[in-house]
């Protein structure tokens, strides 16, 4: 983490609790990190208080400019901007395909760009699982790489791959040298598939994504329909 100087951190989403964690891997270098999420986060009874007093940055995605122009600008004061490229939790607990915001972001502000790791925080609290807050002493581990070159020239979508590549490299590491390690026949719907665990599969998420945004889009629907209507 450079100590001084904007910088943008892009880190894999598993957990409604990680902007705090990535949050952490800042301090040594005595920075705080101004978070970028979306709009229903800081809506919600629990983490919006939170995260409107820590001053993030809220995105809608109906409008998206606005974020994108307070984001930029709080780089331009030379803070550290975090954003979860992923957009939403992933139910298989690798890298989802991931929005280019992030390599935009570096490229308008001249910032370097640092690919994050989070695991453990899933274990806290996530999609399709039961939280636990109170089990003490759960091993979280934060890592930070070394930045993705980001040239003016350069391909924004090639750049986002790249970006993809390193983050799963560092959660795939994350996740190997992780304490907390599920038991041979265990059923460990915390831990990916392919590392033994019984998380559903990329494509399975894929399907549990696809299957909440047509319901919300339902409820939407159906609470505007049934919305008074003005004279």
């Amino acid at each position: 983490m450079p100590r001084t100087g904007a910088a943008v951190l892009a880190s894999n989403h598993i957990s409604y609790l990680d902007f705090i964690f990535c949050g952490l891997a800042a301090r040594p270098s005595g920075r705080r990190v101004r978070f970028m999420a979306k709009h229903e986060v800081f809506t919600h009874p629990v983490s919006g208080p939170l995260m409107k007093g820590m001053h993030h940055i809220p995105v809608d995605r109906e409008a998206g400019v606005g974020s994108f122009d307070a984001a930029i600008e709080a780089l331009r004061r030379g803070e550290t901007v975090g954003i979860f490229p992923e957009a939403t939790i992933s139910s298989s607990f690798t890298v989802k395909r991931i929005k280019s915001g992030a390599v935009r972001l570096a490229l308008s502000a001249d910032a370097p760009l640092l690919p994050v790791a989070i695991w453990g925080t899933q274990r806290l609290y996530t999609k399709h699982l039961p939280r636990d807050l109170t089990t003490r002493h759960r091993p979280i581990s934060i890592a930070v790489g070394a930045p993705v070159p980001v040239n003016d020239d350069d391909n924004a979508a090639e750049v986002t791959a790249k970006l993809r590549m390193r983050m799963q490299e560092l959660l795939d590491d994350a996740q190997r040298a992780h304490p907390d390690q599920p038991v041979p026949g265990e059923d460990a719907p915390w831990h990916p598939v392919h590392l033994g665990g019984t998380a559903p599969t990329p494509e399975a998420a894929l399907e549990l994504d696809r299957a909440e945004r047509a319901a919300r889009a339902a409820r939407l629907r159906s609470s505007a329909a049934h919305a008074p209507r003005r004279r």
